[in-house]
């Protein structure tokens, strides 16, 4: 009987096109309901950063430009999630051509079907390890949009996102997460994406924003709605348990200290950046916590399921200590308009940390993992420090060329007029506040 219903099924979903399989009919006795529920968890959590991320954005920029930023974030969500589906996901993950890039066999999720592959996440569905990843393909582009926002126009910002996920993000996490790319191959270490998200992310929004050039009155921006930032940020922490804890791809003990690790370096470097903010500030600012925490986030997610919690302590301390410096110092002496900080908290918090990943490491935190320098290993270090490289380099120069072609072809900045009125109105006919009698 049961083998009746199988080949019915079978037969049924090949003529309606609804499953393809790779091999035929799926089979559930692979699965391990524990982790499929945990991994649908975290991939929820994870979406939900990108609607906060909007929040936290939209509450530091300027009232008249609140929309236009909540819009690139949503939009990204809508298209990226598109691009993955359609190809993003074959480019990244796809079966390897050379160790640079996928091929196009799981285009449109031809292949992907609901038995775990083997090697992604070996015991959930692997269109389950696709929206996984989907999620993090979505909220890499959106992390530079705090970078150029408030002088922007959203046609040249959507046509440099979807060149940038496809060209910049895609062949970045093949090196780094796909089964034979080389960066893989050479035994680079990154739990939940400090190389191919905030690294890749931090550097492009840096070169972006040399190319694109000051907001007008940009050196009295103040935060519109801080309440906003804060609630963004609150949810960002709480999206994070998703993003590392969920990146052990089970419910095992590698995500119990993913997660512990994550609560434990956001609430270091909150209080490490309050201090900073306490003694060369003269005073502590809810900004500057806002700003610590997600530095500690971002520096330990390289290392989440790599690392001790006490390590954690020491990576979120120290990341934010390199993080304040880029953005009250450096920024400051260099004059370059990062409006939100990414390059000074993304990029430089995911150098920090996958740095921090060659030294702290541990195998007895994790045997799939490698150990660091201070474990024994200085090899470990030298593999990060080359991943770190590669990717900076590679983000920039591919920034600088998609940048230049975007803005050859449509243009990517509003004139000075329409900035002066803001994006919310002059782009997208509409207010973030309007008051009615």
């Amino acid at each position: 009987m049961m083998n009746i219903l199988k080949l019915t099924l079978h037969r049924y979903s090949n003529y309606f096109g609804i499953i393809n399989f790779p091999g035929g009919i799926c089979t559930m006795d692979k699965i391990n309901y524990a982790d499929l529920t945990w991994v649908m968890i975290s991939t929820a959590l994870v979406m939900i950063m990108t609607p906060m991320l909007a929040f936290f954005y939209g509450g530091l920029v300027r009232k008249k430009n609140i929309l236009s930023v909540l819009m690139q974030c949503m939009v990204i969500l809508c298209v990226i999630s598109l691009q993955w589906i359609l190809f993003g996901y074959s480019l990244a993950f796809g079966p390897d051509k050379g160790g640079i890039i996928g091929g196009l066999e799981w285009i449109a999720l031809n292949g992907v079907g609901l038995e775990p592959h083997g090697t992604y996440m070996s015991t959930i569905p692997h269109q389950l390890f696709m929206a996984f990843q989907m999620m993090f393909a979505v909220i890499t582009p959106a992390l530079i949009i705090g970078a150029f926002a408030e002088r922007i126009k959203f046609s040249g910002f959507l046509l440099f996102t979807i060149l940038w996920a496809t060209l910049v993000y895609d062949p970045l996490a093949h090196w780094v997460w796909a089964k034979d790319g080389w960066l893989m191959a050479l035994g680079a270490l990154d739990f939940a994406g400090g190389t191919v998200i905030h690294i890749n992310a931090g550097i492009s929004a840096l070169v972006f924003i040399l190319l694109l050039g000051k907001r007008v009155g940009h050196e009295h921006r103040l935060p519109h709605n801080l309440p906003f930032a804060v609630l963004g940020a609150g949810f960002l922490w709480f999206g994070w348990f998703g993003f590392n804890a969920g990146s052990a791809g089970a419910a095992s003990t590698v995500a119990v200290i993913a997660f512990i690790n994550t609560n434990t370096a956001a609430a270091a470097a909150g209080l490490t950046w309050l201090v900073l903010d306490w003694i060369f500030n003269k005073v502590p600012t809810m900004l500057g916590v806002a700003t610590g925490l997600v530095a500690g986030l971002v520096a330990v997610t390289p290392a989440a399921g790599y690392v001790t919690p006490l390590s954690a302590i020491v990576i979120g301390a120290i990341a934010t200590l390199f993080c304040f410096l880029f953005v009250t110092k450096i920024k400051e002496k260099f004059g370059y308009d990062d409006a939100l900080d990414v390059f000074g908290v993304h990029g430089v918090g995911g150098i920090i940390g996958a740095l921090a990943t060659g030294l702290f490491a541990t195998k007895t935190v994790n045997a799939a993992g490698n150990n660091g320098l201070f474990y024994g290993n200085p090899e470990l270090l030298l593999v990060q420090l080359l991943t770190t490289v590669v990717s900076i380099v590679f983000s920039a120069v591919m920034t600088f060329v998609l940048f230049r072609i975007v803005d050859a072809l449509i243009g990517m900045r509003v004139d000075a007029k329409d900035e002066n009125i803001g994006l919310d109105l002059t782009q997208h006919h509409e207010t973030g506040y309007t008051l009615h009698e």
